[in-house]
């Protein structure tokens, strides 16, 4: 039997589960990297017709982009990474981490209520992406959960989700806060939040040997093996946060959530970082001026919503006090 190692707290370590996840940015530490972050999701061409009507024909209607939240033109850092090797080496992660909490007997099974929740709710999102990331239609989509007490959430390259078993029981979330977390982690994929920093990083403290692998000169296997180890530690910026925040909005609207679940969302992430040490909070952006930007973009979304083909289904958060 794999032994099982605990940090200080008694969680299970899971080494291959990326350090940053929901909401965790630099914010309060500017030396800091930049994050990015599961079964797969099949979504019928039912769910996807149906999506597209609620959303009033969106992949038809040049104008769709310009009905909802607005957010910046693509970072000129993305181009120094391949969309491919960042996808790739999230892949690599993701598998890893999986085996690693199958291992330490932390990975919940499918046919456990809340990831049969969570696909749920992601096979009402996933549809929707392709209009913020052509890629996405292609990605190999995953979600799985988590079986410890962290409060987190993440979405790594290529779309691998997964949440932790801590954010939706200590937290109680509703699904429509699910849906919040849920778009705003793909949201930072969607948007390439990781292949940004990483370029950054290529771009200002990678030497030439390593930007030369990283163009596709060198060797690409060792390339994607030192991406992944970098998705452990990335790190997102506030700008990076706050784009996710109004992204993840939007694909929660048209899917059929009520984009007001951000503010009640990050109330009760405000309420869970009190007592909590200064490094959880140096990676969580002010919940107050979160909750203020949500207010602000709500009249934007609000007519997607209101228009949006509703859940057929909707599911009680789990019960019980969190694991370990």
């Amino acid at each position: 039997m794999d032994e099982v190692d605990f940090r200080t707290d008694g969680q299970p370590s899971l080494t291959q589960a990326p350090s940053h996840g929901f909401g965790h940015c630099t914010c309060g530490d500017r030396h800091a990297p930049a994050p990015t972050t599961a079964g797969s999701v099949k979504t019928s061409r039912r769910m996807f017709t149906r999506l597209l009507g609620a959303a009033g024909g969106l992949a038809l209607v040049p104008a769709w982009a310009r009905e909802g939240v607005e957010v910046g033109k693509e970072s000129w850092a993305t181009k120094l990474v391949s969309a491919e090797q960042v996808e790739a080496a999230g892949q690599q992660q993701y598998a890893q981490m999986l085996k690693e909490a199958q291992q330490k007997r932390v990975l919940a099974a499918s046919g456990d209520p809340q990831v049969q929740r969570l696909r749920f709710i992601s096979e009402r999102i996933i549809p929707l992406t392709g209009n913020w990331n052509r890629r996405a239609d292609q990605w190999r989509w995953e979600v799985n959960l988590l079986m410890t007490a962290e409060i987190n959430a993440f979405c790594m390259p290529g779309g691998k989700i997964a949440f932790y078993d801590g954010i939706l029981r200590k937290l109680q979330l509703t699904d429509d806060e699910v849906a919040m977390v849920m778009g705003h982690e793909i949201a930072h994929a969607l948007r390439e939040h990781a292949r940004e920093r990483m370029g950054k990083s290529a771009a200002t403290n990678i030497g030439a040997d390593l930007v030369s692998s990283i163009f596709g000169l060198g060797d690409v296997g060792r390339t994607v093996v030192g991406l992944s180890g970098e998705l452990l530690k990335l790190r997102f910026s506030r700008e990076d946060e706050s784009e996710a925040d109004l992204v993840g909005m939007e694909l929660a609207a048209r899917a059929g959530y009520n984009p007001e679940a951000g503010i009640s969302l990050w109330e009760k992430m405000a309420k869970a970082s009190q007592g909590a040490p200064p490094q959880f909070m140096s990676t969580h952006p002010s919940g107050p001026t979160r909750i203020q930007d949500i207010r602000r973009n709500l009249p934007k979304v609000e007519g997607l919503y209101q228009r949006a083909d509703k859940p057929s289904q909707r599911f009680s958060p789990p019960q019980g006090a969190a694991n370990r």
